[in-house]
């Protein structure tokens, strides 16, 4: 069965609007602002210029019953879109985009920084995304309310999901109980970053592996390392998984927990050596050093390739988009650019490149949005 494309999709967003105001169709709107977006839009006037400047196109295959939105339709329109139902949408879209069967999903939060509006004493915009990492696409986002944080928005995004067979990866913010069970009972597993937010915890997990280092594991263990040479460093990552942690039960009563894990990282570099030691809990077991260390290094690909690729590319934390729902649904505008730019291929460049060259060439755009 053929996969829809980001246009069949666009088709069932909800319209907020009532019908006499309607001089544009919707998904028309939503077509014209991805493009733009690909092509180096930044802004709704943005947004109005790229459209007339390729009406003519547009019309090949756009009905545009009143020619190109202008910008102050596109920021109303964004303004009221339901950034939920908008979300609900954009999943089914991944859903057809995500090849993988055993998935990787890292769960980190960012901030949209532009969103911050003193007038109105509005606090920025925080979201929360979850990561795949083997096929590059977010699955899943959500914004956290004001005065709350990181903590409460997870469950919610995690409900959003399909979990089955899945490794969640988070960092020490998300290290809670209940997000852990949570995660077991939809079927996945967890891999979760400790640090002295969890105090007793962290400390005991701590001095266990320290000591188990010193003197030995006397549970059995698992072991894994890597070196990496580049830009005049060296670093060397050692792994240590163990799956004694009965005793840990008795303490903590941590849901569904298989193994402990110490990674210690050791660069080389400018005539010194730096060295650290980061602890982890999972429900895996702990004979598998290899893929424990391997997720854990991937997790971070969640900065790399999203949190990053939408500063430097996209300039996100310039844009001033702020009104009702726009920052947040402008934002899911640039995650479905990213992600079609991160699926095509053919195009041996980076994300940079590939938008210059969308804006150049008429028919390389419509294989980015794979229509």
């Amino acid at each position: 069965m053929k996969k829809k494309s980001i246009w069949d999709h666009f088709a069932v967003v909800p319209d907020p609007r009532v019908e006499r105001t309607k001089k544009h169709k919707l998904q028309d709107i939503l077509v014209i602002a991805v493009c733009a977006v690909i092509c180096g839009a930044e802004h709704w006037t943005h947004i109005e210029a790229f459209g007339k400047i390729h009406e003519a196109w547009f019309r090949t295959f756009l009905d545009l019953p009143n020619g190109i939105p202008s910008h102050d339709t596109l920021g109303r329109v964004f303004a009221a879109l339901d950034p939920d139902a908008f979300e609900a949408v954009l999943r089914a879209f991944v859903a057809d985009l995500a090849a993988s069967r055993e998935k990787h999903i890292a769960v980190d939060g960012k901030t949209l920084r532009g969103s911050f509006d003193p007038a109105s004493s509005r606090t920025p915009v925080h979201l929360v995304s979850a990561w795949g990492y083997e096929d590059h696409v977010v699955f899943g986002q959500l914004a956290v309310e004001a005065k709350s944080n990181e903590i409460t928005a997870i469950p919610e995004l995690l409900k959003l999901l399909d979990l089955t067979g899945a490794t969640v990866t988070i960092d020490a913010m998300g290290c809670q109980k209940e997000i852990a069970r949570q995660i077991v009972n939809q079927k996945g597993d967890y891999v979760l970053a400790l640090k002295e937010n969890q105090p007793e915890l962290y400390h005991d997990v701590q001095l266990y592996l320290e000591d188990a280092l010193a003197h030995g594991f006397h549970g059995g263990h698992d072991f894994y390392e890597t070196t990496e040479k580049g830009h005049g460093r060296l670093e060397i990552r050692r792994v240590w998984t163990c799956g004694d942690v009965a005793w840990l039960h008795t303490r903590h009563d941590w849901p569904a927990l298989g193994s402990l894990t110490v990674v210690e990282r050791k660069r080389h570099g400018n005539g010194q050596v730096e060295s650290k030691r980061h602890y982890f809990i999972s429900s895996h077991s702990g004979h598998c050093a290899q893929r424990l260390g391997t997720l854990i290094r991937n997790h971070w690909s969640v900065e790399a390739q999203l949190h990053w690729s939408l500063d430097v590319c996209f300039h996100e934390d310039a844009c001033r988009v702020r009104i009702a729902n726009a920052a947040e649904n402008f934002s899911r505008l640039r995650r479905i650019a990213l992600m079609l730019l991160q699926q095509e291929t053919t195009a041996q460049t980076g994300i940079a490149g590939k938008r210059l060259r969308a804006g150049w060439d008429q028919h390389y755009l419509l294989k980015v949005l794979r229509i």
